[in-house]
């Protein structure tokens, strides 16, 4: 991924920042496509690999209101350990920004607790 296209996915996830964990995940719950989907049981049937179930999840995520919200809740519960699927980025994409993420939440709190 390009350093143009990470700068611009954290700078866009900074419009989400002052939500609170709680706030995020009821955002997502409730207007997430993938919520939606799992409460009609309509959810893809998942091969277990992740190049192909990101191509499952693509249209899903792709149409989705919440992206922001979702990422930004991803990158807040599980950090740089992050795995499986998240949309439209694979796992070294989403390390990739959350390298910058978690240095920006950093800058923003006074330079205390980069390492999320």
């Amino acid at each position: 991924m390009k350093r143009q296209v990470v700068e611009w996915v954290v700078t866009d996830l900074d419009r989400v920042a002052p939500m609170s964990d709680d706030e995020l995940a009821d955002v997502v719950r409730r207007d997430g496509t993938c919520g939606w989907l799992m409460t009609m049981e309509r959810t893809p049937e998942w091969t277990g690999d992740n190049r192909a179930d990101r191509e499952l999840v693509a249209p899903i995520c792709g149409s989705c209101p919440v992206q922001r919200e979702c990422l930004e809740w991803d990158l807040r519960a599980y950090g740089y350990a992050i795995s499986g699927v998240w949309g439209p980025l694979p796992e070294d994409e989403r390390r990739a920004v959350f390298a910058l993420w978690s240095q920006r939440r950093a800058d923003a709190a006074g330079g205390v607790g980069g390492g999320l």
